[in-house]
């Protein structure tokens, strides 16, 4: 008996509805990132195993996929783009205007436990400003990411940017004690909070010489611990999107290099964990490049939105649309005669070069078999070509009608029967 082979845990298969759905995130990834003057770049999928320990520390290797190439080279298969975006905008910042506005779809691998939302592999939209301190550059960002999800089809109602800033916790730490060795702690702490039991997060805090009644009074604090997070909400007004973000200073996000505003999106009512984050990192680009240049970014995975999206009524709806649209076609070409399938592989050759998406029967059928293939493919209308050739028969699938025309006229009676 032969071996089955099965997809690798974490790993999947895109059948055609699924890389539809698939298509349909980076499609709107691509659109809206385009709309605010971004330009996509790309980097490789392997990278040195030390550039990701240069940012992550040793403790990073548990994650990810690495082995030793046949050049006898320590490399890995990219975990995430930061470090590559770092290096590349490093070796050649020179050669690009300031601020770089760039954004990548890419592939990804971390070696860690599956679950949903949560693969070993998946896509990722990653959006980075290169080249601008002002918080103005991280407010774009969040309006960008909001754009996004209004895109998806999601309102007010279905999400929040909640937006905190790392400054404003280390300001908070260091004037009550945690030294800078316990800061990288401290800030772990914190980002675990809403996932920990009280108690244990208290217990770690007294560690630290804070309390968890101090922690919380300065949550409370809201935007006015943070002259950054006031300036992007008074810059988020002015574009009508206010009602779409709330300061949450819980919200520090777990990586060292984040060194001002962050922000995270969180879904409403779906019990979700959060669709995407970013920040500012203004100090990376020296640390992997040796290049002092500033910058914040944000990320979004293929999993966690399409099942939100999925998950959705509205948005899910906008998702089945645009993948039956993906995966059907615009024409059939029936061949009712056979002796002019040479004519009718002319005319669909001629549509496709028109543009149209067009089905020819690859073997002789009954005319019957042939509609019901134009219905299952989705199409829009059929073209019969018969012994009556140059005169073609075309039909309305879905107003079930037809009109007959000269082969000459086929482009303007499709015109006429698809009503534009």
């Amino acid at each position: 008996m032969a071996q089955k082979f099965q997809t690798l845990p974490g790993f999947r298969d895109f059948y055609p509805d699924e890389c539809a759905a698939r298509n349909y995130v980076f499609e709107t990834w691509r659109r809206v990132a385009r709309r605010y003057g971004f330009v996509e770049y790309e980097g490789p999928i392997l990278e040195p195993t030390d550039l990701y320990k240069r940012k992550s520390g040793e403790e990073i290797v548990n994650q990810l996929f690495c082995f030793t190439d046949k050049g006898k080279r320590d490399v890995a298969m990219r975990p995430e783009l930061t470090p590559t975006l770092a290096r590349m905008a490093a070796a050649r910042q020179r050669d690009f205007k300031k601020p770089l506005r760039w954004f990548s779809i890419g592939q990804f691998f971390r070696y860690e436990k599956h679950q949903k939302g949560r693969g070993r592999e998946f896509y990722q939209f990653n959006c980075d400003i290169l080249g601008e301190p002002n918080v103005m550059a991280d407010a774009e960002l969040v309006a960008l990411a909001i754009d996004l999800m209004r895109e998806f089809g999601f309102t007010s109602d279905d999400f929040r940017i909640r937006v905190s800033d790392r400054n404003a916790w280390v300001d908070f730490a260091t004037t009550n004690g945690v030294t800078e060795d316990d800061l990288t702690t401290f800030l772990q702490v914190v980002d675990k909070m809403e996932r920990a039991p009280e108690e244990k997060t208290d217990a770690a805090l007294q560690e630290l010489g804070l309390s968890l009644t101090q922690v919380k009074t300065f949550i409370a604090s809201g935007a006015e611990a943070s002259p950054a997070i006031r300036e992007i909400l008074e810059d988020l007004d002015a574009r009508g999107l206010s009602s779409f973000v709330e300061v949450d200073l819980s919200i520090v996000r777990g990586l060292a290099y984040y060194t001002g505003p962050v922000f995270e999106i969180f879904d409403i009512g779906k019990g979700m964990r959060a669709v995407a984050g970013g920040g500012r990192y203004d100090q990376l680009l020296e640390l992997i490049g040796g290049v002092s240049m500033a910058a914040c970014g944000f990320a979004m995975g293929d999993m966690v939105i399409t099942d939100l999206i999925r998950e959705s009524d509205a948005p899910g709806k906008l998702l089945t649309d645009a993948v039956s649209d993906l995966q059907s076609v615009d024409g059939y070409i029936v061949i009712a005669d056979a002796d002019q399938r040479g004519a009718a592989l002319g005319i669909a050759q001629s549509l496709r070069s028109a543009g149209h998406r067009i089905i020819a029967p690859l073997a002789d059928a009954k005319v019957g078999k042939q509609f019901q293939a134009a219905e299952q493919a989705g199409a829009k209308f059929a073209v019969v070509v018969g012994s009556e050739y140059p005169t073609l028969t075309v039909k309305n699938l879905a107003a079930r009608d037809e009109i007959s025309c000269d082969v000459s006229e086929l482009t303007d009676t499709l015109v006429k029967i698809s009503g534009n």
